[in-house]
């Protein structure tokens, strides 16, 4: 499902286990990862519930620089991310942003439609293999 430029899967798995598949791909693909954010342990410490919700933020200076120098602007959106979450019917999904939706966001003009495409293929396929079972 796609909206707005936030595509979301649902997992097979559940929220801790989908997150840690989703940091083995990016780790894999030679990525990395500058931080696992738990929102819900965020909630807890002020006294609040939240379901799970973890934010993953990862990327490779390889793909991501060529984007920044063409407009910098689309370093708010760089490095990616993906949010792994439950819902209150205890259902696992991973949500991120379209990186086509990114560059449209920022005027990306069409010479960096190979940065792009690679970008939304490695993303896509990552998350298929997070929340799928092989």
């Amino acid at each position: 499902m796609c909206i707005d430029g936030l595509i979301t899967l649902h997992s097979s798995f559940g929220p801790e286990e989908t997150l840690n598949r989703l940091e083995a791909e990016v780790r894999a693909r030679g990525m990395t990862v500058f931080s696992r954010i738990d929102h819900a342990a965020g909630a807890t410490a002020v006294g609040l519930r939240l379901r799970p919700t973890n934010l993953l933020i990862f990327g490779a200076a390889k793909g991501g620089t060529p984007l920044m120098q063409s407009v910098q602007t689309i370093g708010i959106d760089l490095p990616l991310r993906a949010l792994v979450w439950q819902d209150e019917a205890g259902k696992t999904f991973l949500s991120y942003n379209d990186p086509a939706y990114i560059a449209h966001r920022h005027g990306i003009g069409e010479a960096a439609n190979p940065v792009i495409e690679a970008m939304s293929g490695a993303l896509k396929e990552m998350a298929a293999k997070s929340t799928t079972a092989p």
